[in-house]
C-alpha cells in the first residue's frame, strides 16, 4: 500500500514559528491548482501500489474550495490505484471552516479533517500569530461533527514561554471534552530564519524551556492514558481504530508520492523533494518536467531511517524485521547499542521489539542516533 500527499503553498498569514514553504500571496492559487494536476499525470508511473491514503497538507488546503479538492481527487483516482475505503484528510485551519465548506469537503471524499487548533487560548494564539480565535477553534470541530465529518484530528503546541501548566492542562481538557478522535502535540521548535528565532534573538520574548517542554510533554501522557488513549507515536496519540494512517505509512516505510512545491517523495530506496519555489516549480510544469531534486539511500541510510521512525512508535524497533530485511550483524548491532538504555530503564525488550519507555519518549531522536549504523 502506498500514500500520496499534497502539498498546498499558500496560507493567509505566517505563524511566528513556522519554517514550511508557504506563500501569504494567493495570486497564484489557480496556475497551482491546475499545475498540481499536471504533476500527478507526469508522476502516474511513480507508484505501482494501491494508494491506500491521501493528505492535503501544507500550508493551509483549506482555502481551496470543494470544487478544487474534488478535481485533484477526480484526477488522483484517474491515475492511481486509489482503494475505495482510502483514508483522505484535509487540513484546515479554523478560520477557513463553514457547514457549506464541510459538506462541500465531504462530498468531494474527504473523510478526516486535521484543524490546526494549535491552542484553545486567546493569548496563545495572538502570540503564535495565528489567523484565528478561541470561538472559532472550539466551533470549527463542533460544525465538522453536525457535518458528519467525525474523524477529526487537532493540533495543539505546548512549552511556549507564555504557557502555563495550568494553561496546558486547559488546553487538552478541552480537546479531550470537544470529541475529538486523535491528537498530535508538538513542542515549540525555534526554526533558524523565523520570526519566532528573530524574536528571541532580539530578547524580545523568552527562550524556550527545555524543563518546562519536558514536563507539558510528561503530563500530556499522565492524562492521555488516563483517558484511554493510545500513544502510538511520539507526538501522536489516538482514540483506539483512529491512528493515522497516512502518517503510519510513513513510520512504516511504506512509499508515497509528494505533489506540489517542496513535497517529499519516496520509494523505498530513494528519496526525491520538489523545489521550493512557486515560480519555479510552476515554470518547470508547465514545461512538462518535475523539478525534483534526489538521493539515492544505501543500506545503512535505510536502516538508520527504519530505526530513527520506528524507535517513536509504540511498536519501536523489530530486530527479526531487521534481520529479515539487513541482516544479522545490523540486528545484533542494534541490541548491544541499545544494552545502555535498557539496563537504565530507557528501553524495553518485548518480543523481540526495542521500545521506548516513558522516560525514554523524552531522548526518542538522542538516543536512536546511538543505535545508527555506520557506512
Amino acid at each position: 500500500m502506498a500514500g500520496i500527499y499534497i502539498h498546498i503553498p499558500f496560507c493567509r498569514k505566517a505563524c511566528h514559528y513556522c519554517n514550511f514553504h508557504f506563500s501569504t500571496g494567493t495570486g497564484l492559487m489557480g496556475d497551482m491548482l491546475k499545475a498540481i494536476v499536471k504533476e500527478a499525470g507526469l508522476r502516474s508511473q511513480y507508484i505501482a501500489e494501491p494508494v491506500e491514503t491521501v493528505y492535503f497538507g501544507g500550508g493551509t488546503p483549506s482555502l481551496y474550495s470543494a470544487d478544487d479538492i474534488k478535481l485533484i481527487l477526480e484526477k488522483l483516482a484517474g491515475l492511481f490505484a486509489v482503494t475505495h475505503d482510502a483514508e483522505i484528510t484535509l487540513e484546515a485551519n479554523p478560520d477557513d471552516i463553514d457547514a457549506q465548506k464541510l459538506h462541500g469537503w465531504k462530498n468531494a471524499g474527504i473523510n478526516r479533517l486535521s484543524i490546526g487548533v494549535q491552542s484553545f487560548l486567546q493569548s496563545d494564539l495572538q502570540w503564535m500569530n495565528r489567523a484565528h480565535n478561541v470561538q472559532q477553534a472550539e466551533s470549527s470541530i463542533v460544525l465538522a461533527q453536525d457535518a458528519g465529518l467525525t474523524n477529526i484530528t487537532i493540533d495543539l503546541i505546548y512549552g511556549t514561554p507564555t504557557l502555563s501548566d495550568e494553561q496546558w492542562k486547559l488546553n487538552v481538557e478541552k480537546a479531550l471534552a470537544l470529541g475529538i478522535t486523535h491528537l498530535s502535540c508538538y513542542a515549540l521548535t525555534v526554526e533558524p530564519k523565523t520570526a519566532l528565532a528573530d524574536m528571541i534573538r532580539k530578547n524580545k520574548i523568552a527562550d524556550v524551556s527545555e524543563d518546562k517542554q519536558g514536563r507539558h510533554f510528561e503530563m500530556l501522557m499522565d492524562w492521555l492514558a488516563a483517558a484511554g488513549w493510545e500513544h502510538y507515536e511520539i507526538s501522536n496519540f489516538a482514540l483506539p481504530g483512529h491512528r493515522s494512517r497516512h502518517n503510519s505509512g510513513y513510520w512504516q516505510g511504506k512509499p508515497y508520492l509528494g505533489l506540489g512545491p517542496s513535497a517529499h517523495s519516496f520509494n523505498g530506496k530513494a528519496r526525491q523533494w520538489n523545489v521550493s519555489n512557486n515560480p519555479a516549480y510552476l515554470k518547470s510544469i508547465e514545461e512538462n518536467k518535475v523539478p525534483f531534486e534526489e538521493e539515492i539511500l544505501t543500506p545503512v541510510q535505510q536502516l538508520n531511517e527504519y530505526i530513527m521512525t520506528a524507535l517513536r512508535t509504540a511498536e519501536g524497533i523489530n530486530l527479526a524485521a531487521v534481520e529479515t530485511k539487513w541482516n544479522g550483524p545490523a540486528a545484533a548491532g542494534i541490541l548491544k547499542g541499545a544494552g545502555k538504555f535498557l539496563q537504565n530503564d530507557l528501553m524495553v525488550l518485548n518480543n523481540n521489539n526495542l521500545v521506548l519507555t516513558r522516560k525514554g519518549k523524552l531522548m526518542a531522536d538522542g538516543i536512536a542516533a546511538e543505535l545508527f549504523g555506520e557506512e
